[in-house]
């Protein structure tokens, strides 16, 4: 299993198993995070992409289809015609909605093996108790999906309301050189869930930081980074200012991170090995004023000093 996180989004994949059993547990997972979360109400809908020759003959069959109506298809929809007949039903065109929900499905051209995959995938989602839709105009364009496709999607976003979406893609390792890993995840729109978690009134209150340190920049930062370490080391939550500005703007960041304690690392400071710890909140008697400390002394300090607050 493979987690990644960039600056939009979270992804989540899992390879080398080729079950509807893995499918379902990655929707399962999906409906514990929304739980988790608080985001109310988060529609699932389902869809399959069969195999190969299931959608090579599906894909025939549309470009007929839609060949029979071209008087009725958008500039769009006729430049995909003959290259990716499957994103037209995709269309989010007001006047070809009646054309495209009449369109062949895929369904239909299921054999044995895709269908029975598609029933366990299902019967284990409804089993856990998740409600759902089977939505046959969702699709992927790429030719190394296959099977199970599926969206999350909220009605409190307005158009943008699709969170996360994934799918299986058996062939993709294999596509690129390597050897056959079946593979199966999904990503989601961190923007997208913090804001519904906005809209729902449940985003938590908790800080999520007990230090915020300050530095000058350059060899400061060096040095604070690893102080940083040490005292994670500790257990203690720590964010370390992202580079160099006034100490006031560092303090507008630390107080509005939620810590509790502020660590000023200057160069003066560093230079002398020390650093200066203050409490950011108020009730404290522990560095209510800001107070100097040996720096090689400091993270256990200030982890001392967390430990008394929770008391």
């Amino acid at each position: 299993m493979v987690a990644t996180v960039s600056s939009i989004s979270w992804a989540l994949k899992r390879l080398a198993w080729k079950v509807p059993e893995i499918d379902a547990e990655m929707i399962i997972m999906l409906a514990r995070i929304w739980k988790e979360l608080g985001v109310g109400d988060v529609r699932l809908e389902l869809n399959t992409l069969g195999a190969l020759t299931e959608r090579q003959a599906h894909r025939e069959a549309l470009i007929r289809y839609f060949e029979d109506h071209q008087d009725i298809l958008d500039e769009d929809a006729k430049r995909r015609l003959y290259t990716n007949p499957l994103r037209i039903l995709d269309t989010k065109n007001p006047e070809m909605q009646d054309l495209v929900n009449a369109a062949p499905r895929l369904l239909d051209f299921l054999g044995e093996e895709s269908r029975h995959f598609l029933d366990r995938m299902e019967s284990i989602v409804s089993a856990a108790g998740i409600n759902y839709v089977i939505n046959p105009r969702l699709v992927r364009g790429l030719d190394y999906y296959n099977h199970t496709v599926f969206e999350w999607i909220t009605d409190k976003l307005g158009a943008q309301g699709t969170i996360c979406g994934g799918g299986r893609y058996d062939p993709l390792i294999e596509m690129l050189g390597g050897r056959p890993a079946p593979g199966v995840g999904f990503a989601m729109g961190m923007e997208r869930v913090i804001e519904l978690m906005r809209e729902c009134g449940n985003v938590p209150q908790k800080a999520q930081t007990d230090v915020y340190v300050l530095h000058h920049g350059g060899e400061t930062q060096v040095k604070v980074m690893l102080l940083a370490e040490a005292m994670r080391d500790m257990g203690v939550r720590v964010m370390v200012h992202p580079n160099k500005g006034s100490l006031k703007s560092q303090m507008k960041k630390a107080d509005a991170s939620g810590a509790q304690y502020a660590v000023f690392a200057t160069e003066d400071e560093l230079a002398s090995g020390t650093v200066s710890v203050k409490y950011l909140r108020e009730g404290a008697t522990t560095y209510a004023e800001q107070t100097t400390v040996v720096s090689s002394d400091a993270a256990q300090a200030v982890a001392t000093a967390l430990k008394v607050l929770k008391l």
